[in-house]
Parts: C-alpha cells; structure tokens; sequence
C-alpha cells in the first residue's frame, strides 16, 4: 500500500489518500506563516488507522518544512509525538528567543 501526501495550500492542510483511491484517508491542518508553520490538528480516517497513514503525513509534512527552511511549531499531539520518536526531525523545532522573564 503507497500513500499519496499532498500540500492543499488553499485549504491549509495535507491530505493523504491511498494510492489508487480517491477518499481522503487523513489530514494534518496547520497555520504558515513565513518563519514557521505550526501543525494544529492530524486525523486519520478509521479504516486506515495503523497503516502508516500517519506517518506519511508529517514525514511529507517535515520534509517539506525542511526545504523551505520552516520552523515547526508542533501543537498537535500527534505530531509532537513522532518528532519526539524521530530525532532526525527534532532540529525544526521552533525555540522561542524572548528573553523576557517572570
């Protein structure tokens, strides 16, 4: 099973689909701006749970944030859990550079 993983600019978000199929089988929603995108919310349609649906989304997602020089601001738990379990991604991070203290 191939998962297709497209950018959707116009509707901010990827949408993933089977190959071969014409149903969206996941989405991650995120806000871009021009230093960063921040990923908000990942939904995997049930039928295609546990399937790698997921990972092709922020693999393709990361991938892309990473050639255009993105950083990456991950809010959806999902995606704050896979950067957590794929080192290679954990230099996208976004790292806040206020110097304001309580």
């Amino acid at each position: 099973m191939s998962v297709e993983v497209i950018d959707v600019p116009e509707a901010k978000r990827y949408e993933a689909r089977i190959e071969g199929e014409s149903k969206i089988a996941g989405v991650a929603e995120y806000i871009r701006t021009t230093e960063l995108v921040a990923f908000v919310h990942t939904e995997v349609s049930p039928e295609y749970e546990g399937r790698g649906v997921g990972s092709a989304l922020a693999r393709t997602a990361l991938d892309e944030a990473r050639a255009a020089n993105l950083r990456v601001l991950a809010t959806c738990p999902f995606f704050a859990g896979w950067i957590a379990r794929h080192p290679e991604y954990q230099d996208l991070l976004y790292q806040s550079r206020s110097r304001v203290s309580d």
